[in-house]
């Protein structure tokens, strides 16, 4: 049986990749270059990933707009 996201944290090793390969695109993306200059001291402390799952969330919140 396969897990589920909301069943398990297990992550496969090909999500992992594609998460990496994703967040390495956006954060060299001019957009989040914009945003990380622009919320610099709001994210003093954050790993990239937070980073980026932060950008990709407020994103997403502006489109539903």
């Amino acid at each position: 049986m396969t897990p589920t996201p909301a069943a398990s944290n297990y992550q496969y090793p090909a999500d992992t990749e594609i998460w990496y390969s994703l967040k390495c695109a956006i954060a060299s993306s001019s957009g989040f270059q914009s945003w990380q200059l622009e919320r610099d001291a709001q994210l003093q402390g954050l790993r990239l990933d937070q980073q980026v799952q932060k950008y990709l969330r407020e994103t997403l919140e502006t489109l539903a707009y």
